[in-house]
């Protein structure tokens, strides 16, 4: 007789908790125990978020359980069960055994849950079942394109992407908290602003109050936003004036520190924005969207300053260069409908679509032909947790007619699907999802440009690299010859289906490595770190500054009303005051922007779900992490020294993954 410990997870999810009868049947080599029912008298057993211990005891010792066969009726009132996971121990050899499950285990359906359960799928002893369960996947994870032009997204919900119910609740109860408070201070002070002053009233304890409104037409300010801002990869080395753009030396010159405009160029100072892709998107009623250039130099000072704006992209008399020279608020309102721009650009790129949809489409790619015990998905799993799920929100709440988006932006949700539409046939995961890549497109990869002001891209660089050394040595653990990667089905399913057309039924990725076909572990390695590091460090960047630069709205308007101005006359502060946000908009934008700003899910490299539990691999993981620790080390010695300290990247304020 020899005894076994059974330990039982059930999840944190809303209904995970079950009152119907599990039953389990453990399984060695050749052998099996009878089945046996886990129940303790007098315990309701199997609540939501709970830990479970049973012993059972078998005539058959099996020194090592390798395999468990489980299932449940639909007794109870509440018979639905989520499980996170089975760890049994056989009391006599002391070997436990993991069983990771993350799933809803259906009525009266058997699941097979393997030890350790990591294989590549032509290896895999069980190969019908493992069809079988992926066939069932596929039923819940289809993809469809809700939006037309828009990336594809999952069609339905499933419900194992649902958040768990402490998430879905404390983001509940903030939003109600924000929204409460901005209806006190709308019945107190009324909707329309009386000045400056009266903007800032809107700080309270509650609120807080965001970094972007400590400064106030400062261009220094400005130009740190292009750098390490929400929106820090649209600045370009400036390496010729497009002809559209009406900037000429003598405009600049009082800017250039005694430069002309080729030596600044060819000392790698001048740098240039380019809003056209902004030509001809549709606003929210008489609003006006402008399609600005921008020029900005480094200065000895090594500050970006901002020296030249156009607001619109065809050169003439009604459309002038403004620069710092001009009449001060007529500076500034300028610098505000440049920013129109970017905070639209941002919403509807940087953050909506470069990394909520492209990734939401790659994620139901991956988990319908990936197998659950497939290595890559363990990889990938725990940087798609609730990304499915916040988008589902995000589509009945934010981006919806009528939404946050139509209530607080200019553009509305028609001009951000408008501009969404045009980037998806130039964004390339190669390129733009490839940060190495992207700074060298953008003539910003080399660390002597800009030095010392680039933040981002300096801190960013370090936990790519990290991600990447990662990545590689787990790919090269399970993929030792190439013949096991052209061998891998499941993964060539999936690179055909990254990569083929949303008109056929497929994610229509650009730029995936060969087209897809996986034939080398470098083309697996980029596209995974490009992911990876997407979900997470991009995501990160693009995020949780939201409410700092959004709740200041003389720092960056997401809405301006009026007409951007046309000469160089001065402009008062009064017509700048009545262009901004009204106090509903901004309240509004606040309480969203503060939920969003607000990180919920655990750091990167402690992930929520343990799936990787095989030895050589979780040294792996061990290793990813204490890299983690070492860049956070270099971040927090680099702060001590930098005027104006980057926190946004620190590996402690990273989610694993797109949750918010």
């Amino acid at each position: 007789m020899v005894s076994y410990k059974i330990t039982v997870k059930t999840g944190d999810k809303k209904g995970a908790g079950t009152d119907a009868n599990v039953y389990i049947i453990l399984h060695g080599k050749g052998i099996q125990t009878n089945k046996y029912t886990l129940d303790t008298f007098f315990k309701n057993d199997f609540e939501r978020g709970n830990i479970d211990n049973y012993s059972v005891d078998s005539e058959v010792n099996i020194p090592e359980v390798q395999r468990i066969e489980l299932w449940r009726d639909a007794y109870g009132l509440f018979s639905n069960w989520y499980l996170d996971w089975i760890e049994v121990t056989n009391l006599a050899t002391n070997i436990t055994s993991i069983f990771p499950a993350m799933k809803w285990i259906k009525e009266n359906q058997r699941y097979f849950f393997n030890h350790i359960d990591t294989c590549l799928p032509q290896d895999d002893p069980f190969k019908e079942m493992r069809m079988v369960e992926l066939q069932n996947i596929q039923r819940d994870y289809q993809l469809q394109v809700k939006v037309p032009g828009l990336p594809a997204q999952v069609k339905e919900l499933p419900d194992d992407e649902r958040f768990s119910f402490d998430y879905q609740f404390n983001i509940g109860l903030k939003g109600k908290i924000y929204q409460e408070e901005s209806q006190r201070l709308v019945m107190a002070s009324g909707v329309e602003w009386k000045d400056v002053d009266d903007v800032k009233s809107v700080y309270t304890p509650v609120f807080g109050v965001p970094e972007g409104s400590k400064t106030f037409n400062d261009d220094a300010s400005f130009g740190r936003q292009r750098l390490n801002g929400l929106n820090p990869s649209i600045l370009n080395l400036c390496t010729k004036i497009p002809e559209s753009f009406g900037v000429t030396e003598i405009m600049v010159k009082p800017f250039l520190e005694g430069k002309t405009m080729k030596q600044a160029m060819d000392d790698k100072r001048l740098f240039i924005i380019d809003m056209a892709i902004l030509e001809g998107c549709p606003t929210v009623g008489e609003n006006i969207m402008t399609t600005p250039f921008a020029l900005f130099y480094f200065n000895d000072a090594k500050c970006l300053m901002p020296i030249a704006i156009q607001l619109f992209q065809k050169k003439g008399p009604s459309n002038p260069v403004f620069l710092p020279s001009d009449p001060e608020y007529t500076w500034m309102w300028a610098k505000m409908w440049y920013t129109l721009a970017d905070s639209t650009y941002h919403q509807a790129l940087t953050h909506l679509n470069f990394t909520h949809l492209m990734m939401e489409g790659i994620s139901v790619a991956a988990k319908r032909n990936l197998a659950p015990s497939h290595p890559i998905m363990k990889l990938l799993n725990p940087h798609f947790i609730y990304l499915m799920a916040i988008n589902t929100l995000a589509l009945g709440t934010l981006i919806n007619p009528g939404g946050a988006i139509d209530k607080t932006s200019s553009a509305g949700i028609n001009g951000h699907f408008y501009i969404i539409k045009k980037s998806m046939a130039f964004w390339r995961l190669d390129v733009n999802g490839t940060l190495p890549e992207d700074l060298k497109s953008r003539g910003v990869f080399d660390q002597s440009v800009l030095t010392g002001a680039y933040h981002m891209r300096d801190d960013a660089l370090l936990l790519y690299d990290a991600i990447r050394t990662y990545v590689k040595k787990y790919v090269m653990h399970y993929y030792s010859t190439e013949s096991s990667l052209t061998a891998d089905y499941e993964l060539q399913k999936w690179g055909a289906e990254l990569v083929k057309s949303r008109d056929e039924g497929g994610v229509g990725i650009l730029g995936v490595p060969n087209n897809g076909k996986f034939v080398a572990t470098d083309q697996l390695v980029l596209t995974l770190t490009a992911i990876i590091y997407t979900c997470s460090v991009g995501h990160a960047a693009a995020n949780f500054q939201q409410y700092d630069e959004y709740g200041a709205p003389f720092n960056y308007p997401y809405y301006l009303s009026g007409s951007p101005p046309k000469d160089k006359s001065p402009v008062t502060i009064e017509t700048v005051l009545r262009s901004i946000s009204n106090r509903i908009q901004l309240l509004g934008l606040m309480t969203v922007t503060k939920v969003l700003s607000e990180k919920g899910t655990q750091s990167l490299g402690d992930f929520e779900k343990q799936l990787i539990v095989d030895p050589p691999a979780i040294k792996f993981v061990e290793e990813f992490r204490q890299n983690l620790r070492e860049i956070a080390k270099t971040i927090d010695e680099r702060n001590k020294k930098r005027k104006h300290p980057y926190d946004e990247l620190h590996p402690s304020a990273i989610p694993n993954a797109i949750s918010i």
